[in-house]
């Protein structure tokens, strides 16, 4: 799936076939990349087929299961975890091409265009409707893999279907939202202060220099920070200096001295221990390719609970 990032906002643009604009596979797991708060401009549909984890939309905490279908719309600030075993059927896709449907039926999007109004991310799993929704995700999968004469037309009409029995089914009066539910202004400021840390991660940020950003205090900060992200700020700002480090490994010949004080690491040893922590192995092996196939991005927060002062400096 081919990603255009824009740098002006945390919103990435997902480039589609014109003619089937859509792009459907099974992950194992969550790559690093999707664990960092992101939008795009696409319509997502989830569905998990084994493990657990939890997703962050918008600032709201969403555990799911086996069977959970999970609908985000285009914009919205998200970012998912595993916690065990995870593999999940994505489907992402163009709200444009159900242009034509749009003028005669202007509500069969309506779970994506109302959602937090009267629709929610996560669908109740325990709704009647649920394994009819589950089948029809697994026949767009099979005819989708399968190609066969005609499939374009066959995924279309079962995503009219899946919208429709959603529309239906799972629209409620009374989505309220958590009084604990990150607003769309601090969201706002969140994002702003995650480009600034992704942009120069290897500069030593400290909290109040952060909140600054956010022209909130420190305490607040944080506390709006990790509920719209997940994580504590500090800590993010870790996870994404060891994902430019691991890119750096694999991609150039620098030393990993350099590497480690390119990434905002102020020492080699606890750039080592860091890595290896959250990693899985040396900085060393991840040029070998033997070793760099057993190692894997984790979320690097989950591992500092009960830590404090650690800013990866």
């Amino acid at each position: 799936m081919d990603i255009i990032r824009n740098h002006d906002r945390l919103k990435e643009k997902v480039v589609f076939p014109r003619e089937y604009p859509i792009h459907l596979s099974d992950t194992i797991g969550v790559t690093s990349q999707y664990q960092r708060l992101h939008a795009h401009d696409a319509l997502e549909i989830n569905m998990i087929k084994s493990g657990t984890g939890y997703y962050i939309i918008n600032g709201v905490r969403y555990d799911f299961q086996p069977g959970d279908i999970a609908l985000i719309g285009s914009g919205a600030l998200h970012c998912a975890y595993e916690t065990d075993g995870l593999v999940m059927q994505v489907m992402t896709f163009d709200a444009a091409w159900f242009m034509g449907n749009l003028r005669s039926d202007p509500d069969v999007l309506n779970p994506f265009k109302e959602m937090g109004v009267y629709f929610t991310p996560v669908l109740d799993r325990n709704h009647p409707q649920i394994p009819a929704l589950r089948a029809l995700l697994l026949d767009i999968q099979e005819e989708h893999e399968a190609a066969r004469p005609s499939y374009v037309s066959v995924v279309y009409s079962y995503l009219l279907q899946f919208f429709v029995r959603v529309n239906r089914h799972f629209r409620q009066e009374n989505v309220r939202q958590s009084k604990d539910t990150v607003s769309s202004a601090q969201l706002d400021k969140i994002r702003l202060v995650i480009l600034a840390m992704e942009q120069r991660y290897a500069y030593p940020w400290t909290l109040e220099e952060l909140a600054a950003l956010a022209y909130l205090s420190p305490s607040r900060f944080s506390d709006v920070f990790r509920r719209a992200v997940g994580a504590s700020p500090l800590m993010y700002l870790i996870q994404v200096r060891l994902e430019n480090a691991y890119h750096l490994l694999e991609t150039s010949d620098l030393k990993i001295l350099d590497i480690a004080m390119e990434c905002g690491f102020r020492t080699l040893s606890n750039f080592n221990r860091l890595f290896k922590r959250h990693i899985g192995t040396e900085p060393r092996h991840i040029r070998s390719r033997a070793n760099c196939r057993c190692s894997k991005m984790v979320p690097v927060y989950e591992h500092f609970v009960g830590e404090s002062g650690e800013n990866g400096k």
